[in-house]
């Protein structure tokens, strides 16, 4: 049986590769809610990523800066920006079942913060 060690080694680095400009930068990328998605599917992956993910989703609820403005669309990018800060060395760490696309525009607004942590964690 093959071992998973050289494909987890290849996919991150496959990652490391395609997250890089042309002068060999590392690009700043967050996560964030795909507006087109229905409703019910962002609600869904946003829940897996605030109850199972791992997500930091603290900052959506209601006092804290990233409650207002207070849509799904917005908590869910916070909650997918979250998990994805954590995970991205994993290349599905955007996904959430299609409702979630990368972006080098960084969603933060007011006092909202969408955090971004460096590749070398």
């Amino acid at each position: 049986m093959a071992s998973v060690k050289p494909l987890i080694f290849l996919s991150s680095l496959l990652v490391i590769f395609l997250t890089q400009n042309s002068g060999g930068e590392v690009l700043k990328l967050w996560c964030i809610a795909d507006s087109q998605m229905p409703a019910d599917v962002l609600q869904r992956a946003m829940d897996w990523a605030c109850e199972f993910g791992g997500a930091n989703c603290t900052m959506t609820q209601e006092g804290q800066p990233c409650y207002l403005p207070n849509t799904l669309k917005d908590h869910a990018s916070y909650a997918f920006n979250s998990y994805y800060q954590r995970f991205k060395s994993q290349a599905d760490s955007c996904v959430f079942g299609s409702a979630a696309m990368v972006t080098e525009t960084d969603p933060s607004h007011d006092s909202c913060i969408f955090e971004r942590l460096p590749w070398s964690d």
